[in-house]
C-alpha cells in the first residue's frame, strides 16, 4: 500500500557557483498527495518537475519548510535516515534507465535487496516474481547493452518495484522511447498502481502518459497548482 506524501511551504535553491549566480527552483509549495494516488507533475523545462522530485524522494533537503513521508518529516532526518528511508519504502524510476551494465537483468532487479541485506533465498523469490510481473523471465541471463530501450525501462521499473516500497517516483519515464513501447511500459506503470496500490508521482511533457493518472499537478516556474482529481 502506498503512503501520504506531504509538503508545507517548501522552497528550494540551488546555491550560486562560479559558472552562475543561485537559482529559486521551487517557491513556497504546500501539497499533500494521498496514499496510493497515483500523481502527475506536469510543467515546461526548467519548472521545477526534477527539483519537486528529488525533494519528494529524500535526495536532496529543502532550503525552507517541511516533507513529510506519512508521519516521518523526513525534511529534519539525518543523511544516514534518509539513506534507510530511499532505500525501504521510496522506488525510483529515470528517463535513462541508469542500469548498472556489469549486472544481467536478474542482479540489476536484486541489487537494492542486495543493498538492503534480504537474505538471498528471500531475494531470489522476490526477483523471480518480479521477472514474471514485468515479463522479462527470459531475459533473467542478459546483460543492458543486450535488451531494447523498452527491455531496459522494464528492468529498471522491476529494481523499482522489488523492494515494495510505499512511494515510486518516476521521472519521464517514457522520454527516451518510441510512443508504442512508451505506451507498453505506461501499461506496466499502471498494471503496478492498480495491483499493489504504492502511491505514484510521474513526472511527464506527454498528454497521452498524463493521462494515466489520477490528476495532474502543474508545475510552472517553481509553483504548483492544486491537483484536481479526474472524474
Amino acid at each position: 500500500m502506498g503512503v501520504e506524501l506531504r509538503l508545507e511551504n517548501v522552497a528550494h535553491e540551488y546555491e550560486r557557483t562560479e559558472e552562475s549566480g543561485g537559482v529559486q527552483a521551487l517557491h513556497e509549495v504546500s501539497l499533500a498527495i494521498p496514499a496510493s494516488d497515483f500523481a502527475i507533475l506536469m510543467g515546461p523545462s526548467g519548472s521545477g518537475k526534477s527539483t519537486l522530485l528529488n525533494l519528494m524522494g529524500a535526495v536532496d533537503r529543502p532550503t525552507t519548510g517541511r516533507i513529510f513521508l506519512g508521519s516521518e518529516e523526513t525534511s529534519a532526518l539525518s543523511e544516514k535516515e534518509l539513506t534507510l528511508i530511499r532505500r525501504h519504502q521510496i522506488g525510483f524510476i529515470f528517463q535513462f534507465f541508469n542500469l548498472i551494465p556489469t549486472l544481467n537483468v536478474a542482479d540489476n532487479i536484486g541489487f537494492p535487496l542486495a543493498l538492503a541485506g534480504r537474505p538471498r533465498a528471500e531475494s531470489h523469490r522476490r526477483v523471480e516474481e518480479v521477472l514474471d510481473a514485468i515479463g522479462l523471465t527470459t531475459r533473467s541471463r542478459h546483460y543492458p547493452n543486450q535488451l531494447s530501450g523498452g527491455e531496459m525501462q522494464r528492468v529498471a521499473i522491476g529494481r523499482a518495484i522489488v523492494h515494495e516500497p510505499a512511494l515510486i517516483l518516476a521521472d519521464e519515464p517514457t522520454g527516451n522511447l518510441d510512443t508504442q513501447t512508451g505506451e507498453t511500459v505506461l501499461d506496466l506503470i499502471s498494471f503496478i498502481h492498480q495491483s499493489y496500490r504504492p502511491t505514484i508521482v510521474m513526472a511527464t511533457h506527454s498528454d497521452r502518459a498524463a493521462s494515466r493518472g489520477d490528476y495532474v499537478i502543474h508545475v510552472i516556474d517553481g509553483k504548483v497548482s492544486l491537483p484536481t482529481r479526474r472524474t
